[in-house]
């Protein structure tokens, strides 16, 4: 458990090899509610690491520190390793981007396992952990847990961490679990989407973008999309990547909903 304090701000700058160190973020401005209710049930939860803090009238964020642990170091330089320079910043800037929201929402939580969730949630997209099967959410989540299983980190934290993952494209359910799996799945909502960005000063995101540039990042995230709907497209029935694959694939076989309602061997 990190319980965070505040801190005074100083500029956030990337660190020699590109990364953000421990610096810290200035968060002013009046306290804002997580848009679209993305935080506010887990934000909301009382007791053990999910406990929340009492709002203020003006909110002074902590800085946006990584955690100094082993195993998040290992977890960074793993994603790191694994994935693309793209992939990677995005994965950055969602774990920052989900500080940013635990924080206007006045949560505490579990800062390595927020940080590990965060890192490694997108694993599912690498080459090298794709199944032919399953959807890349638990292509990811189960790589994640080879990966923190062979680290001995505690059973009960490597559950978190693979929900957290599992769930990252939920973001309704996902925000109805503990803070660290709902701001994964926000995080990676604001970085993709901008869900929740109105929630946040501009200046932290600026920062945030600036230690993590976005180049490429739309066209990357769509391409991967179409990829994943041409490799195994029955995992992606009831996704949303099913909607990019009717778009950009001709002959999409993937059916829909109601396709399967109105198919079902019933007579009426």
């Amino acid at each position: 458990m990190d319980d965070t304090s505040a801190e005074d701000g100083v500029e956030i700058r990337p660190d020699t090899d590109g990364h953000i160190g421990r610096r810290t973020l200035l968060a002013s401005g009046a306290r804002l509610a997580v848009g679209a209710g993305v935080l506010g049930t887990a934000a909301a939860t009382q007791g053990g690491t999910a406990a929340a803090a009492a709002p203020s009238a003006r909110h002074r964020a902590t800085g946006l520190r990584l955690p100094d642990t082993a195993l998040a170091r290992q977890a960074m330089r793993f994603a790191r390793d694994e994935s693309s320079e793209i992939l990677f910043n995005h994965v950055m800037r969602s774990y920052h981007f989900g500080v940013l929201l635990l924080e206007r929402a006045g949560a505490r939580y579990d800062r390595e396992l927020l940080f590990i969730g965060s890192v490694l949630h997108d694993l599912g997209l690498v080459e090298r952990f794709t199944t032919p099967t399953e959807r890349f959410e638990l292509d990811g989540a189960d790589a994640a847990r080879r990966f923190l299983r062979e680290r001995g980190m505690a059973a009960d934290r490597v559950d978190v961490v693979w929900d957290a993952i599992a769930l990252h494209t939920n973001a309704t359910i996902a925000a109805r679990k503990r803070p660290e799996i709902a701001a994964v799945a926000a995080g990676a909502g604001v970085d993709v989407g901008g869900r929740g960005l109105e929630a946040l000063d501009p200046d932290d995101v600026a920062a945030v973008v600036a230690a993590h540039p976005r180049t490429g990042f739309k066209r990357d995230t769509v391409d991967t999309m179409v990829d994943q709907c041409r490799r195994k497209p029955m995992a992606y029935f009831a996704h949303p990547f099913a909607e990019v694959g009717r778009r950009h694939i001709p002959g999409f076989a993937v059916p829909t909903v109601e396709d399967v309602v109105l198919a079902a061997p019933f007579p009426d």
